[in-house]
């Protein structure tokens, strides 16, 4: 289909311009403050806001292993609702991606029933065990990076081996950052306020940071491209500003829970339970700055759905894990955009362009020749979430119920149509 996107502001070099974007083929062929309609199927946009389709490099799609929780079909079309035209997808499924062949389960469910690109992250290690490494080389071809999110690499022997498997291969390793040595046993929330007042047993700041602190001189030794997945702490943004400063090739990324949540607001409920959890205000603060300053490149939802009564148990008994991919942006603008903390381009840079920067993923402007991965925003209707109408099978989240502005009109993924939202939905 040949369509013409006219009468909005286009998010374009960093900046808005009112312009006609046309797209034929699945790729951008024009982009022009004045284009002809002949032969097009035109979309107006009524002043609304078309970006790059956003990218998250941080999901669980949980297929194949645990389509309880989620599957291919359901987590992709809540990503196209959320304005989500590529996401990374982890390995931390059933058959573990540590081999070609468990690789390949996940591959074919992705082909079949993706509705927008999915990229997956083989594992570090077999069967995300610490023990032996994977087989990077066989996986290379296939995947985005290196992952064994959910779990950190104990071994620094370990890491190190795969930080010099993965820069031969010129693949990034992408570390959940965790030193269980640092953990209190049962512990539910951030070792901080609310577990003082609640008698809780805490995650304290340091099982993060310090193997931030180890991967960072391994990079040092390796020079491997190395990303940090979630990072929560002051410490963590901290190290990673100086080893930026330093020239090595790290970079990062933050939620938006912690971007916008402390621990002082949270309830005994399993949307507010995660792993790394929602720390002190004074962290929040550090990401926020940590986002205006370059430090944090990709903001990135950690989506990870668990089926409802796996998220009963409140903050105790419930297991790690919260969906964002509908919520992000519009609480990410109504919570910074909207009270001027960071400006809307900063926002859509780290949804839209730095994420496909860093992991090579085509995409991510719009100019003539690149793919037509787009996303349609109305910044000025306000909703309420509601978790009941997610496209997502989780729905444990922190944020049903707000109120919040900005939400996705219309995703175009490929030049397809892969949601258009319903006037009265």
């Amino acid at each position: 289909m040949k369509y013409l996107l006219t009468g909005g502001s286009v998010f374009r070099n960093g900046r808005f311009e009112r312009l006609d974007v046309a797209i034929d083929q699945g790729r951008i062929v024009s982009v022009s403050p004045s284009l002809s309609r002949d032969g097009f199927c035109v979309i107006e946009l009524h002043d609304r806001f078309l970006v790059p389709g956003f990218t998250d490099v941080h999901v669980h799609l949980r297929e194949p292993g645990f389509s309880y929780k989620e599957t291919i079909a359901s987590g992709t079309a809540a990503a196209a609702a959320g304005g989500y035209t590529a996401v990374c997808a982890m390995p931390n499924l059933k058959p573990v991606p540590d081999c070609a062949e468990t690789l390949r389960p996940e591959l074919e469910a992705i082909a079949r029933d993706a509705v927008i690109h999915v990229y997956p992250y083989g594992a570090i290690t077999r069967g995300e065990q610490g023990q032996e490494l994977a087989d990077l080389s066989a996986m290379a071809p296939d995947t985005v990076g290196f992952s064994d999110d959910g779990k950190g690499v104990q071994s620094p022997e370990q890491m190190r081996r795969a930080m010099e498997l993965a820069k031969a291969l010129d693949k990034p390793i992408v570390a959940h950052c965790e030193d269980e040595s640092l953990l209190q046993k049962g512990w539910c929330v951030h070792d901080g306020a609310y577990a003082r007042a609640h008698g809780l047993a805490g995650n304290a700041p340091e099982s993060e940071w310090r193997q931030v602190e180890r991967d960072l001189q391994l990079v040092r030794e390796t020079g491997c491209r190395y990303h940090v997945c979630h990072i929560s702490t002051k410490e963590s943004v901290t190290l990673i500003r100086q080893a930026k400063a330093e020239g090595l090739p790290v970079t990062c990324e933050t939620g938006p829970h912690y971007l916008t949540l402390c621990d002082e607001e949270l309830r005994d409920e399993g949307g507010f339970r995660m792993n790394p959890p929602i720390r002190s205000a004074a962290d929040r603060e550090a990401l926020v700055a940590g986002l205006l300053d370059g430090t944090i490149d990709c903001i990135a939802t950690d989506h990870a759905p668990h089926s409802a009564q796996e998220k009963s148990g409140g903050l105790r008994g419930s297991l790690n894990g919260i969906v964002g991919l509908e919520t992000a942006f519009p609480v990410l603008y109504t919570k910074l955009v909207q009270p001027g903390i960071v400006p809307l381009e900063t926002v859509l840079d780290r949804l839209c362009v730095r994420p496909r920067q860093i992991f090579r993923l085509p995409g991510g402007q719009i100019e003539a020749g690149a793919p037509a991965d787009l996303t349609v925003l109305d910044l000025t209707t306000p909703w309420r979430i509601d978790s009941g109408t997610f496209r997502s099978l989780g729905r444990a989240t922190p944020f049903d119920g707000w109120q919040v502005q900005g939400r996705t009109e219309l995703t175009l993924c490929g030049g397809e149509i892969v949601y258009q939202r319903e006037e009265h939905a």
